[in-house]
């Protein structure tokens, strides 16, 4: 971890000045607030589409469907991972990584009557190796016979929201890009921090510090892999037998 102090910081000033720019950001930052709620609200009006209750997924007990996904509950989030196959765990997808392994306590979802699932799109016995590995326990199933049902076209990664009716389900909402920051809380701390993601896009004085390259991965695996390494996790995702 550097310790060097950068030569470029924000103005320092004394707290009353301080106090009154952070005034003047905390209206905007309300108004964002209230937007959101207002775009959430917009966002529990749309209409759904079905899909077939029956498409198949593959779980730790073999096919499933996505009805079964539910785990009775009535509503699923599900996030479409990104698979590279045959490849191994260093090159597999950084974004996907760094998103995923920030869903960890479902608890909070179960209480509201929500699964939380995450549908990769390569084979079941080689990504859920991979779960392992990160030390994932979220559900994890394989879409890869499905994708072109579920996805349509959409991603190539995907967040997915879907609404079960008795035996019937239907796909409420979805989104990907920047959409699936929704489940990172990592990005949102830094917007708050001086330097911000130190991002190369972001709008920032001159001088502030910036991540160069792919700002996901560390020494050329994604970035959260290395601390599993370190831990002596197996990252062979290798299926016995094959």
């Amino acid at each position: 971890m550097s310790t060097e102090t950068s030569a470029a910081a924000p103005k320092a000033v004394d707290r009353a000045a301080y106090q009154a720019e952070l005034d003047a950001l905390r209206i905007r930052e309300k108004a964002y607030t209230r937007e959101g709620d207002a775009i959430a609200a917009a966002r529990r009006r749309l209409p759904m589409v079905e899909v077939d209750a029956r498409t198949p997924l593959t779980g730790p007990s073999g096919q499933v469907t996505l009805l079964d996904a539910f785990e009775g509950r009535t509503q699923l989030i599900a996030y479409f991972q990104m698979w590279h196959a045959d490849h191994p765990a260093a090159e597999q997808c950084e974004g996907c990584t760094f998103f995923n392994s920030q869903v960890r306590e479902l608890s909070y979802l179960h209480s509201r009557d929500v699964t939380y699932a995450t549908l990769c799109q390569g084979p079941y016995e080689e990504s859920v190796r991979y779960r392992d590995f990160m030390g994932w326990d979220v559900p994890w199933y394989s879409a890869r016979e499905s994708i072109d049902t579920l996805m349509a076209g959409r991603g190539p990664f995907m967040l997915a929201c879907y609404l079960r009716q008795g035996d019937r389900v239907f796909e409420t909402y979805w989104t990907t890009g920047r959409g699936v920051e929704a489940m990172d809380q990592t990005y949102g701390l830094l917007d708050r921090t001086a330097y911000g993601r130190q991002e190369p896009w972001e709008d920032s004085p001159a001088g502030w510090p910036q991540i160069s390259g792919n700002y996901m991965r560390t020494d050329g695996r994604p970035t959260a892999q290395w601390a599993r390494v370190e831990a002596g996790r197996s990252d062979d995702l290798e299926v016995p037998g094959r």
